[in-house]
C-alpha cells in the first residue's frame, strides 16, 4: 500500500513541475495579452486613425528599451525623446541588431509610465505588433507612430503630465525560432 501513495505523490509532483513549466513558458504572452486586454501597467491602446485635432499642450515622449538575457540583440532608440502636442501624431523609430551566429525571432513588450496615461496613448502603427526576425548581424530599423489622446486633459488624475516613458523590452520568442532551426534549408536536395 505504501508503494502506491508513494507513486501517487511522485506523479503528482511531477504533474506539478509540468504545469509549472508550462506557465512559466507561457508567462510573457499571458501578462502581455493581461495588460493589454485590462491596460494594467500602463499598456496602450492601438488606434487605427489619429484625432483630427491636437491640442496645444505638448508632453515629451522618452523612449527605453531593454533585451532580455536570452536574445542576444542591440536594441535603441534612434532618439531619446520626442516633443509632441496632445492629439498629434508622432513617429519614433528603433533599431535593433542581431548579435548572435543564427537567424533568432524576438517579440517586444511595451508599457507607458506613468501607468494612468497608458490608456490615453494609442499606437497607430508598431513593430511590436509582430514577432521580429533578425538574420546573424542583421541590422533594422523599426517604427511606431503613435499619439496621446486628448481625452488626457479632461481626466482629474492624468492632466497634469507631460513627461511620458514608453517602454520596450524584447524577448526570445524561442517557438518561433526553433520552428526556423527546423526548417530545411533552402535550396537543399533531397536523397535520390
Amino acid at each position: 500500500m505504501a508503494g502506491r501513495g508513494t507513486r501517487r505523490t511522485a506523479f503528482a509532483l511531477v504533474a506539478v513541475i509540468l504545469a509549472m513549466t508550462g506557465l512559466t513558458a507561457a508567462s510573457v504572452p499571458l501578462y502581455r495579452l493581461f495588460c493589454q486586454v485590462t491596460g494594467y501597467g500602463g499598456t496602450t491602446d492601438v488606434a487605427e486613425a489619429v484625432p483630427e485635432q491636437a491640442s496645444d499642450v505638448f508632453v515629451e515622449v522618452s523612449f527605453n528599451t531593454d533585451v532580455d538575457r536570452k536574445l542576444p540583440w542591440r536594441f535603441r532608440p534612434l532618439q531619446k525623446s520626442v516633443r509632441v502636442r496632445i492629439g498629434e501624431p508622432a513617429l519614433a523609430v528603433f533599431e535593433a541588431v542581431n548579435l548572435g551566429d543564427r537567424t533568432l525571432v524576438g517579440q517586444a513588450v511595451y508599457n507607458v509610465t506613468p501607468f494612468k496615461v497608458g490608456s490615453y496613448f494609442y499606437k497607430v502603427q508598431c513593430f511590436c505588433f509582430d514577432e521580429q526576425k533578425l538574420a546573424p548581424g542583421e541590422r533594422a530599423e523599426m517604427p511606431v507612430s503613435f499619439y496621446i489622446d486628448p481625452e488626457m486633459l479632461e481626466d482629474p488624475t492624468a492632466e497634469e503630465v507631460r513627461q511620458i516613458t514608453l517602454s520596450y523590452t524584447f524577448f526570445l520568442n524561442e517557438e518561433a525560432t526553433a520552428a526556423l532551426a527546423a526548417e530545411p534549408a533552402a535550396g537543399a536536395v533531397g536523397d535520390s
